[in-house]
């Protein structure tokens, strides 16, 4: 079995020399060690010290000197605009104290799928439109917020 030597990020390789192909969605593609096996049937495991953060358009480079593809698996998304880069910032401060991942597109802020986050940014006054796309969310902060955590004491407005 191959072994990932290192990340090679999606602006820095031609995909069009990738060995393989493998396709993970957004909580798949936050590891630290898992083994894997592309479309094409090569099996590798990545294994790291700490956990990485793979993005769509990734190459990770085998322990061959070959490459294989990181694509990010379509997943159910809200895509947020707002009608001036002030309401984006107030959407994203919103979103933001919900602890909600979001990844930035333009000047559109997409997150997953969720119908009470829907309501709550068309009652802001949000254009929100359903669409299924890969999913790369901005990295979690330094201090662990972005998955399951305990509240420290801090208070959550609406």
């Amino acid at each position: 079995m191959h072994r990932v030597t290192s990340i090679k990020p999606a602006a820095d390789w031609n995909a069009a020399t990738a060995r393989d192909r493998v396709v993970l969605d957004a909580g798949d593609r936050n590891r630290r060690r898992i083994v894997l096996t592309g479309e094409r049937g090569t099996a590798f495991m990545l294994d790291f010290p700490k956990p990485v953060s793979l993005r769509d358009g990734d190459g990770l480079v085998l322990d061959d000197g070959s490459i294989v593809a990181v694509a990010g698996a379509p997943e159910k998304l809200l895509e947020v605009a707002a009608p001036s880069a002030f309401e984006t910032v107030r959407l994203a401060w919103h979103l933001g104290n919900r602890h909600t991942d979001v990844q930035i597109v333009g000047d559109k802020i997409r997150i997953r799928y969720d119908h009470v986050l829907e309501d709550m940014l068309r009652g802001l006054g949000a254009g929100v439109a359903a669409l299924d796309a890969a999913f790369d969310p901005e990295p979690a902060s330094p201090h662990g917020h972005g998955h399951a955590h305990e509240h420290h004491g801090h208070e959550h407005g609406a």
